[in-house]
C-alpha cells in the first residue's frame, strides 16, 4: 500500500485571524520580494537569484517550495526549444498587488538616501509606480479606462507597465511598441510613488519627459 507523501508543516502563530494567517504565508523573508519579481510573468530559478541579490541558494529554493504548497505560485515546464522549468504566481498569488503597492507606498520615505550597499534594478520602481499611473487613467468606480503599455526610462535601466492588465503587470526592459514612454530619474519616481509630486507636476517642471502620441500619452501629458 503506497503512502501518501506529506508536506511538512511551517511554522504557524496559530492565531484565528486573517492578518495572522496572511503572515504565516508570507512573512517569511524574501517571500513578497519574490512575488514582486514573479509579478512580472513567468521566470526561471536562475533569472529569480540574478535579481534577488543577497538570496542564498538554499533560502530561494525553499522559499519557491513554499510558495507551491501554499499555493501561490506553480512550476511548470516551458515547450521545446527552450525546455526550462519557470515559476509563476497563481491567481491567489497575483492577489498580493496591492499588498505589495501599499508596502511601497509606505516604505517611499526611507528611500531618501541611497546607500552605498544597496543593489538597485530599474524594475524594482515598477509596482510603486503602477497605482500611480493606474490612478491617472481610473473612472469613478476605480476601474481603469484606458489600457495600454508605458515604457519607463531611468538612469538605472528601463522596465514597461502594463496598464490594466489582467496578468503580469510590468515587465523588465523596454517595451516593444509602447502606447506611451515616460523619462525620468529615480528620484522623480520616488517623489511620485509616495504622493509628493503628481504625474502632470513633473511634466511641468520638467521633470518628466512623455513622449507618444496616442491617447494614454496624452493623458500623461495632461492634454
Amino acid at each position: 500500500m503506497s503512502r501518501l507523501r506529506r508536506m511538512p508543516r511551517r511554522r504557524s502563530y496559530d492565531q484565528y485571524c486573517a492578518a495572522a494567517r496572511a503572515l504565516d504565508a508570507v512573512g517569511d523573508r524574501w517571500t513578497l520580494l519574490i512575488v514582486r519579481e514573479l509579478l512580472a510573468g513567468p521566470r526561471r530559478y536562475t533569472d529569480l537569484h540574478a535579481d534577488l541579490p543577497g538570496v542564498s541558494t538554499d533560502v530561494l529554493a525553499s522559499r519557491l517550495k513554499d510558495m507551491e504548497r501554499d499555493e501561490l505560485a506553480t512550476r511548470r515546464r516551458l515547450p521545446p526549444p527552450a525546455a526550462a522549468y519557470v515559476y509563476e504566481l497563481t491567481e491567489r498569488g497575483r492577489g498580493l498587488l496591492p499588498v505589495l503597492t501599499a508596502l511601497a507606498r509606505w516604505g517611499a520615505p526611507a528611500l531618501d538616501e541611497r546607500r552605498p550597499t544597496d543593489a538597485v534594478r530599474a524594475h524594482w520602481f515598477a509596482v510603486p509606480l503602477l497605482p500611480v499611473l493606474d490612478g491617472l487613467l481610473s473612472g469613478p468606480a476605480g476601474d481603469v479606462q484606458e489600457r495600454g503599455v508605458v515604457e519607463v526610462r531611468l538612469d538605472e535601466g528601463a522596465f514597461h507597465v502594463r496598464l490594466g492588465a489582467d496578468g503580469p503587470v510590468y515587465g523588465d526592459g523596454p517595451a516593444q511598441s509602447p502606447d506611451a514612454r515616460l523619462v525620468l530619474d529615480a528620484d522623480t519616481c520616488r517623489a511620485l510613488s509616495e504622493g509628493a509630486l503628481t504625474v502632470g507636476e513633473g511634466v511641468r517642471k520638467g521633470r518628466i519627459e512623455v513622449s507618444g502620441e496616442g491617447v494614454l500619452a496624452k493623458v500623461l501629458r495632461g492634454e
